[in-house]
């Protein structure tokens, strides 16, 4: 960990964590930190950490990657695009962004993999943003949130993508620069997330192409928060099929925690996807030169997606608190026949055993015991009465 390293930086720091075992502290090969005369200062080791509660103590901008290591790798591309023409290419070398600046044309830029600090504190020092910001970048348990500065502004959010095979979701943190001739988009792990944007600009040359950085930025968002559509439509055939079976089956344990881990993951949405209308509420709010005015119509339309999508997700939190009051109901109503039943039984056997009581005590002048016919009169009695209470309780509808 360094407080403050200078700006250039060789190597790569490469988390050698994965994703599925996760250890604590996730050691990260080393880099070498040039001094300002060039020479080699020292070498320092960093680390990617499970949980923010690992930096405390740690001084305000400390660069140091908090969460899942999705990307063991760090992967730069650059599209840089206007009206007449596109490039795409992987760069190898961050100062190569400078060639870009001021050409009259757009530049969008993915980071893949947050691993490697290194690559991220260049872009930092390049640019001129706050450690803080590179700080907030880094960490991947970050609440979706808009911050406006003098020269670009910052935007986090978390991309939701359901899991194959039973209802689960999977989480990425993107997070977005833009400057004014400049769009960087840091993402958690290489995916195919922001591919229909890229589609879009190499085989159109529409209103992407013609508009700015922000209109790009619009574009992003659309495209990550769209995808919750997806996730609704899953979460969906999910408590469908979850009402389905409780209402034609016998309630089970694994159905309550089928029930618990959808109403857990559906608090999981609703925290990254609720602040999404105070994010981009600020957005149309901003005076920011960023943020041109025509490019407000198309971010009240997310904003009425992101609404459309909240409301979707109260509809089926309601659904789910149905079928849990569904499920304690049909556990209960199981109680209660189980104990009507019960319950039968033991009254039938109530006279049967007062008559057996009366029959076993000991006492000498009992008229009864003297009969021909008494013990299998008895038998009759002991028959008649199960078979005359069993009338009476259906009679009734106790059975």
């Amino acid at each position: 960990m360094v407080e403050n390293p200078p700006a250039a930086v060789t190597g790569e720091a490469v988390a050698v964590t994965g994703h599925a075992a996760a250890v604590p502290l996730a050691m990260v090969r080393q880099f070498r930190i040039q001094s300002d005369r060039g020479t080699e200062a020292e070498e320092h080791m960093t680390e990617s950490l499970n949980t923010a509660s690992g930096k405390s103590g740690l001084p305000p901008g400390s660069l140091v990657h908090v969460g899942s290591v999705q990307a063991e790798e760090t992967r730069v591309s650059l599209v840089d695009y206007s009206q007449d023409g596109l490039v795409e290419r992987e760069i190898e070398s961050v100062a190569e962004l400078v060639t870009y600046r001021g050409s009259g044309t757009v530049t969008w830029v993915i980071v893949e993999g947050l691993a490697n600090v290194g690559v991220v504190e260049q872009i930092g020092d390049l640019l001129g943003i706050h450690k803080l910001v590179l700080e907030d970048i880094l960490n991947t348990n970050q609440r979706p949130k808009f911050e406006e500065y003098e020269n670009y502004l910052f935007i986090v959010l978390k991309a939701l993508m359901p899991q194959e095979g039973r209802f689960a979701v999977v989480y990425e943190q993107v997070s977005l620069l833009v400057l004014e001739d400049l769009v960087l988009v840091f993402k958690e792990k290489q995916d195919d997330l922001l591919h229909a944007v890229q589609q879009r600009l190499r085989t159109s040359k529409g209103r992407l192409r013609k508009l700015g950085p922000d209109f790009l930025t619009y574009s992003i968002l659309d495209s990550i928060i769209d995808r919750n559509f997806i996730l609704i439509d899953e979460l969906d055939a999910a408590i469908t099929g979850l009402e389905d079976h409780l209402l034609m089956t016998e309630p089970t344990r694994d159905t309550l925690h089928s029930i618990q881990r959808l109403r857990r993951e559906i608090v999981h949405i609703r925290r990254y996807i609720s602040p999404l209308r105070e994010l981009v509420g600020e957005m149309l709010r901003s005076e920011s030169k960023l943020i041109d005015e025509k490019t407000h119509i198309y971010l009240r339309d997310v904003f009425d997606h992101i609404i459309r999508i909240m409301e979707s997700i109260e509809i089926h939190r309601d659904i789910l608190a149905g079928l849990m009051e569904i499920y304690v109901s049909s556990v209960s109503n199981r109680m209660n026949e189980i104990m009507k039943v019960l319950t039968a039984f033991a009254s039938i056997f109530i006279p049967l055993t007062f008559l057996t009581g009366i029959y076993g005590m000991n006492f000498e002048y009992m008229p009864e015991l003297g009969w021909k016919w008494a013990y299998p009169s008895l038998w009759v009695v002991f028959a008649l009465i199960p078979v005359l209470l069993l009338l009476y309780f259906k009679r009734k509808n106790w059975l």
